[in-house]
This record gives structure tokens, sequence and C-alpha cells, in this order.
């Protein structure tokens, strides 16, 4: 059985990258639909077509793979989702890897929020690409975070994280 050669990023391809200072590639993934996924240490870059979108791991929520097609769900902090569909399976597991470890990376601490009313959010501190910290609110879509009263729930927790994990208020 002849073994397929793993696909690289083309040059001019990876010329597209916005790579900031000290970014770097980690990890490239040819998809079946023809489009590019790279994991750089700072965003994930989708390459189609001579267009790149790159998003930092702060704005990925989370990510899913289904073994049995090889396609990577990711879930964004806006609550959109892209399917990413591996070509091979050594690209799915090895870039979901990275994948998951860049995206907790970018997670300082998370707490679940029920807030009044009833609704549920998730509080999280976590890093922006240049190491900033800051809060990231992530809710059920009945969750109004504008009201005062929630408003107010979600200070106390978010006082409460930043207390956990040493920063200031």
């Amino acid at each position: 059985m002849a073994l397929s050669r793993r696909r690289r990023l083309p040059a001019a391809d990876r010329a597209l990258l916005d790579l900031r200072p000290g970014d770097r590639v980690l990890v490239e993934a040819h998809l079946s639909d023809g489009r590019w996924a790279v994991a750089s240490r700072r965003a994930l870059h989708l390459l189609e077509d001579g267009k790149v979108a790159r998003v930092p791991w702060s704005e990925v929520d989370r990510g899913s793979l289904d073994p049995a097609t090889r396609v990577l769900t990711v879930t964004w902090v806006w609550g959109g989702t892209s399917r990413l569909p591996f070509a091979q399976d050594s690209a799915s597991v090895g870039f979901t890897q990275t994948f998951r470890e860049r995206v907790q990376q970018s997670v300082v601490h998370a707490v679940p929020v029920t807030v009044p009313g009833g609704g549920k959010v998730r509080l999280a501190l976590r890093r922006d690409e240049e190491g900033e910290i800051f809060t990231q609110v992530l809710g059920d879509a009945g969750v109004d975070v504008d009201d005062p009263v929630v408003s107010a729930a979600l200070d106390v927790a978010e006082a409460e994280a930043r207390d956990a994990v040493g920063l200031p208020r």
C-alpha cells in the first residue's frame, strides 16, 4: 500500500499569512475542500483562493473533531461555527492537538455563572495575542448583559475570578 505524501502549504500562500513579531507557524493542514488551515502561536489562519482569514485564539470558543468524518467543527465566541474537513487522518489528529493546546493556552480561568433570571453564562479570563488578560462573557441567547441586575452579578463573578488567579480587580 502506497503512503500519500503530506501536502505542504505553498510558499506563495505562506507569504500571505499575517505573522506578527514573535509568531510562527506550528502546524498546517490541507483541507478536503481545497482550503488550508494553519495554526500559529497567536492565531488560526484559514486560506482560500489567495485570501486569509486570521482569527486570534481568544476568539475561538471551542472545537470538536468527528473522528469518523475527520471534520473539526470550530465554534467562535460570537456564536458562529466553521467546519474544517481534513483530507488526511494524520493531519486531523496533529492539527486538532495543536488547536486544542492553543485555545486552552488563551484561557486563564473560566467559571460558569447563573445570572438573575436563570440565564447561564461562562465568564472567562483570557489572554489576547499580545498576552494581555481580558474578560470574556459567553452566554445563553436570552441573557441581557446590559440589564443592570445581570451586569452587577457579572461584576461580582469577574472580581471573584480575578481574585482566584491573583489579578487586580
